[in-house]
């Protein structure tokens, strides 16, 4: 995808650490100007000092829906259009024996990658159909689908009949299972994560205002440091983890840095628009060792299901105490 050269206002989650920082830095570069939201108000005060440039840091928690509304409801009062959203925030505690919780109550992976990046997709998305050929762009990952590699390894991702977000609050899992997998877990985020943004794009499209939508896995991003998406992993077994990394990262060469990474999400944030606009999938596939492609793939056939993405939308909505349709019909509002 060719650099459309325009400058563009980012929104970008997960913009302090991993993909998301080196994505920051190469945009700031580019001269784009940035909204990058902070858990807490020390972060946000680290980034502007690391970074620099046009650069906005409300606080914003995503694990705390209070604090996601008040960060949603000071961008609706600034009115200032998005050009490009991107959600691409996530966590893993890779290992973690027991579920842990948002603020409000949730396991805390659902809450932070999936159910708080729908959430402000719907509060923002009034300005982002007022940006500038405006998109929204989503990090997913390949381990979404049982057929991938990553997917194929521990159990797979599945989220049944929905039952844990039919309950709520305290369920562990999405697919109503009593019993907590943290693996599971994060790859049921993943498949939520494209079942969201196909969602998105279809509802879009069916009341006439069709968005570029773009869904991605960057493929197993390592870091060699500790902190952002492995903050949570690390902790449960650091000499599991360390092994791993060496095994996958530095002898087998499977992994992808978080600088190319970071780049190939810049590219699908500023990129000349998708033809022909709709729903698309990008995969960071491994050829070999050392060797990647990056391309337009078919999402898991359950990441498909026109019925399924209907569902999580609404009953996601429903625990966020928002109107299925809440944002959608809110642009004539503020225009």
């Amino acid at each position: 995808m060719s650099d459309a050269g325009a400058t563009r206002h980012i929104l970008l989650t997960g913009g302090s650490s991993g993909i998301g920082l080196e994505a920051a830095v190469l945009l700031l570069q580019a001269g784009h100007r940035l909204t990058l939201p902070c858990r807490n108000a020390a972060a946000a005060t680290g980034l502007r000092q690391r970074l620099g440039g046009q650069l906005q840091t409300p606080v914003c928690d995503l694990a705390d829906l209070s604090s996601l509304e008040r960060c949603a409801e000071s961008l609706l009062a600034a009115g200032e259009p998005i050009d490009t959203l991107v959600l691409n925030a996530g966590l893993q505690y890779s290992g973690g024996a027991e579920p842990r919780w948002s603020a409000q109550g949730f396991e805390l992976t659902i809450a932070v990658n999936h159910l708080a990046h729908q959430a402000l997709l719907q509060r923002l998305l009034p300005l982002l159909l007022r940006g500038t050929a405006p998109r929204l762009v989503v990090t997913a990952s390949e381990v979404h689908d049982p057929s991938s590699a990553g997917g194929k390894v521990g159990p797979a991702a599945g989220l049944g009949d929905l039952a844990g977000l039919r309950q709520g609050p305290g369920a562990p899992m999405l697919d109503g299972s009593a019993r907590f997998h943290a693996e599971k877990a994060y790859k049921d985020s993943k498949l939520c994560n494209l079942l969201m943004a196909r969602e998105l794009e279809r509802r879009l499209r069916e009341q006439g205002t069709p968005v570029p939508v773009l869904a991605w896995s960057p493929g197993l991003v390592i870091p060699r440091s500790d902190g952002g998406f492995f903050r949570y992993s690390r902790r449960q077994n650091p000499v599991a983890q360390a092994l791993f990394a060496l095994v996958a990262r530095d002898l087998l060469r499977l992994t992808e840095t978080p600088q190319r990474a970071g780049a190939l999400l810049a590219g699908l944030a500023t990129a000349s628009e998708p033809a022909p606009i709709g729903f698309q999938y990008w995969s960071n596939r491994v050829l070999g060792p050392g060797r990647r492609r990056f391309e337009a793939s078919e999402p898991s056939a359950e990441a498909c299901s026109d019925q399924l993405a209907r569902q999580l939308w609404d009953l996601s909505a429903q625990q966020l105490a928002l109107a299925p349709e809440q944002g959608f019909a809110q642009q004539q509002a503020i225009d």
